[in-house]
């Protein structure tokens, strides 16, 4: 026994399969794109931190000369870690402050922009990316702080 559909259903159904997998390809690709975007801001977010800490440990290396080769506990020259921090965070194309605390603690904040590539066609514009680092000098003797 065969069961036979009539012809006037047959047409209603026709091309139902095509609306579907249209609908499910575009669904797929605003899920990749979603993936690659939070890829990409993720990326963005540790490249700040990178640069951060990387910032404030070249600012870290400006010692004040004197009291360091007296054996004094060491301290920052504020203004040249200010300059070297400052010079490393504009040849990595990102902008932020350097503040020196308590003498011998650096803190380094970053800002940077990350544009998404898919998220731009449903109205999502330039993410903002920010991180901080800090940098603290001692004076070690034989690995022991001093």
């Amino acid at each position: 026994m065969t069961v036979r559909l009539l012809p006037s259903r047959r047409r209603h159904e026709r091309g139902s399969v095509s609306v579907w997998l249209a609908l499910t390809a575009l669904a797929m690709v605003l899920c990749v794109g979603i993936a690659v975007d939070l890829g990409g801001h993720v990326h963005a977010q540790q490249r700040a931190r990178d640069i951060a800490a990387q910032a404030a440990r070249t600012a870290g290396e400006e010692v004040a000369a004197a009291q360091a080769v007296r054996g004094q506990t060491p301290a920052i020259d504020v203004a040249a870690a200010k300059r070297a921090a400052s010079a490393y965070l504009a040849q990595a194309g990102v902008t932020g402050s350097v503040s020196v605390r308590a003498g011998n603690v650096l803190d380094v904040t970053v800002t940077d922009h990350y544009t998404p590539m898919f998220l731009t066609s449903i109205g999502v514009g330039t993410l903002t990316v920010q991180a901080h680092s800090s940098a603290r000098l001692v004076r070690a003797v034989q690995g022991a702080e001093r």
